[in-house]
């Protein structure tokens, strides 16, 4: 017997991704613990949709052999937009857990990876999608930390190209 889906009604916060949709550029600014000098790196990326349900954003940076993905999607049934990321730079598959704030301009999913002084031990982080314009929007990575208090650590600023 063979199942039949319907495909689901687009609810708001699939909307909202779209605007991700097309082509970019980023400059991205790193602190990395220890007082070292930030880190600035340039890089693409290509964003398409999956039907309006899930967007997959395919990054390169200029940092060596640095690609990564990125996929966001919305699942009504826990009302919460859910995606993954993983990297060339690393081995943790991230998984992201967020919301939408009420002005629909923020993106903040939570997750959870390796902590900075002891790469065994997992720690709440927070990716911030920001949108700026319909050019333009950052994204902003912090880590909590055993002070309870977040620190950004991350910022990536993108321009549209197309």
């Amino acid at each position: 017997m063979e199942a039949t889906m319907e495909k689901p009604k687009l609810q708001r916060e699939h909307e909202w991704l779209q605007q991700l949709v097309g082509e970019w550029t980023f400059e991205v600014e790193a602190v990395m613990p220890g007082g070292a000098p930030p880190e600035k790196h340039k890089g693409t990326e290509s964003v398409r949709s999956l039907e309006g349900l899930w967007v997959v954003c395919d990054m390169r940076g200029d940092a060596g052999p640095d690609t990564s993905v990125m996929t966001l999607g919305f699942d009504p049934r826990l009302g919460r937009v859910v995606g993954t990321f993983i990297s060339s730079m690393m081995t943790h598959l991230w998984i992201y857990n967020g919301s939408l704030d009420a002005a629909g301009k923020i993106l903040t999913m939570d997750c959870e990876g390796p902590s900075f002084t002891d790469p065994m031990k997992l720690v709440p982080y927070q990716d911030v999608i920001e949108i700026k314009s319909a050019d333009q929007r950052t994204l902003t990575s912090r880590v909590r930390g055993d002070d309870g208090k977040w620190t950004q650590f991350m910022t990536s600023r993108y321009q549209r190209t197309r």
